[in-house]
């Protein structure tokens, strides 16, 4: 990404993103280590706190072996398969002892990076989420463990680890998969051009043109509706872990655009794997 502000989403391996996997993992870990209670449930999720851990250790173990050239397969590509193969992966694998997962999260995000590291990958690697260029896949490995990392950090009642540096390197995996989430049944019969810009920070456009869901690294040209939204605010609810409402009641979203009533709409275009 360029450092100027109002830059817009690069699709190449940005700049800072193996220290935010690294520094993600190592705060990951760190909830776990000394003693963090294993059987806590998760808000708002079926998960304790073990089995969101293991599922983050298996996750970063599949995208290092990805990374490496090795085909994966894991679900095809819809929520409901995902989360099927997600439970079929956490019966089959029984650790959920906290220190013995806050070192496979860690090590695994490593391997990652070492593998990318040594890869002579060119093309596109097989994803839970579709082909991608093989730095998105750091995208989409930072992506879900700040999803999950806020999880264990609201699980455990302690600060969670997203701040807006963070939120801007997860751009490039989520351009690529927003139109691979598309809500066809929410998309149907409607055209509209939206501007998405993150407070001080970067921005990408959504072009829905008869239900078809394109997103493009610049807004388009005379955007029906612009979103000007708070950088967290912003992953959280594209995660699913916000809605919308309280966040337009804070402040944190500001609309403009001869379209305004458009706004509301545009979460519910996408469901988050």
């Amino acid at each position: 990404m360029e450092s100027a502000t109002g830059r817009d989403v690069r699709s190449t391996l940005p700049e800072g993103l193996g220290a935010a996997i690294c520094e993600t993992a190592e705060e990951i870990a760190a909830l776990l280590r000394g003693g963090a209670d294993t059987g806590l449930p998760v808000p708002g999720s079926e998960w304790s706190v073990g089995e969101a851990a293991a599922h983050l250790a298996q996750a970063n173990e599949l995208m290092a072996e990805i990374a490496a050239g090795h085909v994966r397969s894991h679900g095809d590509g819809t929520p409901q398969s995902l989360a099927a193969a997600n439970e079929r992966a956490l019966a089959a694998f029984d650790e959920r002892g906290a220190e013995a997962l806050a070192a496979m999260i860690v090590a695994q995000a490593e391997a990652y990076l070492k593998a990318r590291d040594e890869s002579a990958t060119d093309g596109t690697v097989a994803t839970p989420l579709g082909p991608m260029d093989p730095d998105v896949l750091g995208s989409y490995l930072l992506t879900h463990m700040l999803g999950h990392g806020y999880d264990l950090a609201r699980a455990l009642e302690r600060p969670h680890m997203i701040d807006r540096a963070r939120v801007e390197l997860t751009l490039p995996f989520l351009i690529t998969a927003m139109p691979r989430v598309t809500d066809t049944a929410r998309t149907a019969g409607l055209s509209a051009r939206y501007a998405i810009r993150l407070w001080g920070g970067a921005r990408f456009g959504v072009t829905v043109t008869n239900g078809a869901v394109s997103v493009s690294p610049q807004p388009p040209a005379g955007p029906d509706c612009t979103i000007l939204i708070e950088p967290v605010t912003f992953l959280l609810m594209a995660l699913g872990r916000r809605k919308q409402w309280g966040a337009l009641a804070r402040g944190r979203i500001l609309v403009r655009g001869r379209k305004p009533w458009l706004a509301p709409r545009f979460p519910a275009l996408f469901k988050a794997p």
